[in-house]
């Protein structure tokens, strides 16, 4: 019989509902009962005319990064809707070799290989900004131009450090957030065992829909984060047990494992029992 670690805990998944079946299916897989409170509605960008003529333009540029799965989701759906392509070959525009593709995390690197880009500058640790602005391809890029895809706003650190780094850089707004209405009395009801959270941006919309009663609720169950900036924000929210996780799926799932584990061996100890292949 498969191990089912997570077997009838209830494991709150928060990102947007388009998101959430890669890690819906893992959790069932491990025996848990995935809870969907997606908090945030991704959308095509309002602005379509100013990203066709952006895309328009790709060939002029040395780099595209793109900056989340949404990004490549919808920004790969705009460069095949406008016809053009991410091309490898030198461009007389550049004269630097042609586009390269680069890719804040991997999530976003996987998707971009799924849609059969096979070259891809993304930090194989530090998924984040910082991770892919410390890598040897990004540091000489003076003149070059550089197109951001990303959501309606974000960070600007990692625009800011490639102007600084003598690049040109445009923001490519391919697709918008919004933030979802939920009942959060529903969610109290299931009795969720954990939470797993992706987005600063989710867990700050989740903190302003909490009334004193419902925090008091929620911030006693584990929180499971990929990301130490969603930790932070979690610990200055008041959220008492937030555990940082690896990257992506994997990482989430791993976390949730190792706890669920954990908690099963805390509770065996207090009840004086020993669970079966267990060394004695």
């Amino acid at each position: 019989m498969t191990e089912q670690p997570l077997a009838g805990l209830k494991i709150v998944v928060t990102r947007p509902r388009a998101q959430v079946a890669s890690l819906a299916r893992r959790i069932e897989q491990a025996g848990g009962i995935p809870l969907l409170f997606p908090l945030l509605d991704i959308a095509p960008a309002a602005d379509q005319p100013a990203l066709r003529e952006q895309i328009s333009r790709i060939a002029q540029f040395d780099l595209a990064i793109f900056i989340s799965p949404n990004a490549v989701q919808y920004g790969m759906a705009a460069i095949r809707a406008a016809g053009a392509t991410l091309s490898p070959s030198p461009s007389p525009a550049s004269g630097r070799g042609g586009l390269k593709i680069a890719a804040v995390g991997q999530g976003s690197a996987k998707a971009l290989r799924e849609l059969g880009i096979a070259d891809i500058i993304a930090p194989t640790e530090n998924f984040d900004s910082e991770g892919l602005l410390a890598l040897p391809e990004l540091q000489n890029i003076a003149g070059w131009r550089v197109l951001i895809f990303r959501g309606d706003g974000g960070r600007e650190l990692l625009g800011n450090t490639l102007k600084a780094r003598e690049a040109m850089v445009e923001y490519v707004t391919c697709y918008q957030r919004s933030k979802s209405q939920l009942d959060v009395a529903a969610l109290l009801n299931d009795a969720p065992d954990a939470i797993t959270m992706t987005s600063s941006e989710a867990l700050d919309h989740l903190g302003h829909m909490l009334d004193d009663k419902a925090r008091a609720a929620l911030h006693d169950r584990p929180l499971f984060v990929p990301h130490r900036r969603i930790a932070e924000l979690a610990h200055r929210q008041g959220w008492r047990q937030v555990l940082l996780t690896g990257a992506g799926d994997d990482g989430l799932v791993s976390g949730l494992v190792a706890w669920a584990r954990q908690r099963t061996e805390n509770r065996e100890q207090c009840s004086g029992t020993v669970s079966p292949g267990s060394p004695i």
